[in-house]
């Protein structure tokens, strides 16, 4: 295991909501939620604290969060503002390490294992990043230290908001042996159920059961639980990540109920798309083109097929497909592509496995 590492998980505490408070003192201390219209089938994206009393959080539907407070104010998301304040917090990020990983707007991982400020102290560093985040953003941010990307995640969740949670090399075992085992990376809601059923709830009850018994029931992934459920996660810290595709979508405020309805949606959504490709033009090749399509009923279903280019012609055959599949009533549209990065396009090197993993753009509140 390696335990040499000094990574901090920086996450700042409901960073659309601190920022619309940041900006207007009024909204300080009343309950607060930013997403789309409850009319128009809106969901939250973050809420503040007062909100979160009332059993509120991100992707709950803004008319179902609103019946759970009627004073609750929702505010629709203001992009570029977000965008300035997650620069300006990189900026800080940047006095201490190089070796960054966004993981979004308002979280990364910093590897600060080479950096000699503060005494080469990865908890002081820690602590000048929240300071300075608090006196120059003027927001509060979370930060969890530990010797590996795993730990400072959810060490990061141990003293929200406004808060920094460290874990020293010896104390691994003790802290993992509390955790739930819904607290690993990669244990989903489907997964965490199949472990209950087997008496695994902690780490320490998965510490218990050897390889062989959860590889048979979690195939390779078995091995990955063994290390997590002692506190090992060897991965590297990675200042860059691949985009493997892009995507838009829009959830209605009323069903479209045929098929020619939701063809008439795609050229709106094509130019949607367009336009988010042009922050990545000559950096990627499209490899595939896709529909997402979700029913009334919310089941959903994804059609896709290989392609070198934006076929309007194809996104009209893929949403035909989809449709048929269901064919309900539409309440949510999206379509896009998986991407390919040039220079592996070039050298044949990318497997199919790894194009189809997904990481979509789409915008915020329109669900």
């Amino acid at each position: 295991m390696t335990t040499t590492r000094k990574i901090i998980h920086c996450d700042c505490d409901c960073f659309y909501a601190s920022i619309e408070m940041r900006d207007n003192p009024a909204l300080v201390g009343v309950p607060l939620a930013v997403g789309g219209s409850p009319s128009r089938r809106g969901v939250i994206a973050t809420c503040n604290y007062e909100a979160r009393k009332f059993g509120i959080h991100s992707a709950m539907a803004s008319h179902t969060a609103r019946v759970r407070c009627p004073d609750l104010i929702i505010i629709k998301p203001d992009m570029q503002k977000y965008r300035e304040a997650s620069a300006l917090i990189h900026e800080i990020f940047k006095r201490y390490t190089d070796i960054i990983e966004p993981l979004s707007l308002d979280e990364a991982y910093l590897d600060v294992s080479a950096c000699s400020v503060h005494q080469g102290s990865a908890t002081l560093i820690a602590e000048a990043i929240r300071q300075q985040v608090k006196d120059e953003v003027r927001i509060t941010i979370s930060a969890g230290v530990a010797p590996n990307k795993f730990l400072a995640k959810v060490a990061s969740d141990w003293n929200k908001p406004d808060g920094v949670f460290v874990v020293e090399p010896d104390q691994i075992l003790d802290f993992v042996s509390q955790l739930p085992v819904k607290k690993l990376h990669g244990v989903g809601k489907v997964t965490a159920q199949k472990m209950k059923a087997l008496g695994i709830t902690t780490c320490k009850d998965l510490q218990t059961i050897d390889l062989e018994t959860l590889t048979k029931h979690f195939g390779s992934f078995g091995e990955r639980l063994v290390n997590l459920s002692q506190g090992i996660d060897d991965r590297a810290v990675k200042t860059s990540r691949t985009r493997k595709s892009v995507s838009v979508e829009n959830t209605y405020a009323k069903d479209l109920q045929a098929l020619d309805e939701c063809l008439n949606e795609l050229p709106e959504l094509e130019q949607k798309l367009e336009k988010r490709l042009q922050d990545i033009h000559g950096q990627y090749k499209i490899h595939k083109q896709f529909v997402k399509v979700k029913f009334h009923d919310f089941e959903q279903t994804t059609v896709e097929m290989l392609s070198g280019e934006l076929s309007s012609e194809n996104y009209r055959s893929l949403c035909l497909e989809g449709f048929e599949r269901g064919d309900n009533p539409v309440r949510l549209l999206g379509v896009g592509i998986r991407l390919q990065p040039l220079t592996e396009a070039l050298t044949n090197t990318v497997s199919e496995n790894q194009l189809m993993l997904t990481l979509e753009s789409k915008d915020i509140g329109d669900e």
